[in-house]
């Protein structure tokens, strides 16, 4: 009521009955239309960073390795993006602050890794000199602009753990 109190006082709004009836669905209605405009921007603002880190990658990767034969964006199902934020698979190469991670989708990913970068094996904290070649591995971080991973969470597994399974959909290609 104190904020109908405060409109009656700057003459914007008509005395009792006007405020409760066409005024308040107004404010309801432009607050609504205000919230809907945030959750779009928010949606145009992660499909942005997820395409722009995919298209940037893949100039990278055509730029390193060449790339797949048959280009980038042949498979209209949504398969041909990388997944920016992360990579499960085996240690290839181990350098001072880089990692280089062969994923589940036989791509190589490079990974950088900071001085706060957590790196666990179970309840361990350890040290990055202690991950060697072929360890099985997941990484979550964030996509940077040259296509890497600069890791925030590097997670060991033993020799006795499952394998990470790959993401919904890609180890089942014929669903889509």
């Amino acid at each position: 009521m104190k904020i109908f109190d405060y409109f009656k006082t700057k003459q914007l709004l008509a005395p009792d009955s006007a405020v409760t009836g066409r005024a308040k669905w107004l404010l309801m209605g432009l607050g609504g239309f205000i919230v809907l405009l945030l959750v779009f921007q928010l949606g145009m603002f992660v499909g942005y960073r997820k395409a722009n880190f995919t298209f940037r990658w893949g100039d990278n990767y055509h730029r390193m390795f060449g790339g797949p034969q048959g280009g980038f964006m042949r498979d209209f199902a949504g398969r041909d993006f990388t997944s920016g934020h992360g990579v499960a698979g085996q240690v290839v190469q181990v350098e001072d602050g880089l990692l280089i991670i062969k994923g589940s989708d036989e791509i190589e990913k490079i990974v950088t890794v900071k001085p706060e970068t957590i790196i666990r094996r179970g309840r361990q904290t350890i040290k990055l000199s202690d991950l060697k070649i072929d360890d099985r591995l997941v990484v979550i971080g964030v996509p940077q602009d040259d296509g890497s991973i600069e890791a925030r969470i590097i997670r060991l597994f033993d020799s006795t753990d499952l394998s990470p399974r790959p993401p919904f959909g890609f180890d089942r290609p014929d669903r889509f």
